[in-house]
């Protein structure tokens, strides 16, 4: 059997990586179209194109510049060069998540049941484009840690989301029990990925 060159094997790496970004854009757009609350991760930007003209896309494109302007000033000399592609994954996303929020247009589930049943589909679809995502191993992107930071990250994210709500709308907009909802489930599915798929990190893996 051929070995796969390092070249071949980041190449492969990056692809899954992108698609794994692309799978998150549309599991984002899915979650929000379910009418129940936004993900953690996009209430902020979500509540901003609630008030203000820029899309959610763009907000998230501004939010996560950011989070990467954070990581540069905290990590300083320990921030690696490559990461800087986090700019470019991060316009792939934003700009997809308009392109996702515009084929789901006409997506507007009645129902409560049919608004859970959506919002389910999409934490199980933002939770492969994770799990896809993190098997890469080639980038680290803003928003997607684990364990306790990932929920003090999320509890941040939704309280700032909740005050700027309060202050645009007297009420809240854009957060219901949908964004508790998938800030519980993501993780929870992200690891029942791994169980059912562990071929694929192994798969992208350098070949020994």
């Amino acid at each position: 059997m051929n070995k796969r060159t390092p070249l071949q094997t980041l190449a492969k790496q990056y692809l899954f990586f992108i698609a794994g970004v692309l799978i998150n854009s549309f599991g984002v757009a899915l979650i929000t179209k379910a009418s129940l609350g936004t993900s953690p991760i996009s209430s902020v930007p979500y509540v901003l194109s609630l008030r203000f003209a820029p899309s959610l896309g763009a907000f998230t494109f501004v939010m996560n510049l950011l989070f990467i302007l954070i990581q540069v000033a905290l990590l300083r000399k320990d921030f690696q060069p490559i990461q800087f592609l986090q700019i470019l994954v991060n316009v792939v996303f934003s700009s997809f998540l308009d392109v996702s929020m515009a084929l789901l247009g006409a997506f507007h589930p009645q129902s409560y049941p049919l608004q859970l049943l959506a919002l389910l589909a999409g934490c199980t679809v933002l939770a492969f484009g994770i799990y896809v995502e993190v098997s890469a191993g080639v980038l680290m992107v803003p928003g997607e840690q684990f364990g306790t930071v990932k929920v003090c990250f999320d509890v941040t994210l939704m309280a700032t989301a909740v005050l700027l709500s309060l202050l645009f709308f007297h009420g809240l907009r854009g957060l219901r029990e949908g964004t508790l909802l998938s800030a519980l489930l993501v993780g929870m599915i992200v690891k029942l990925f791994h169980r059912l798929f562990p071929g694929i990190p192994r798969f992208l893996s350098p070949a020994p």
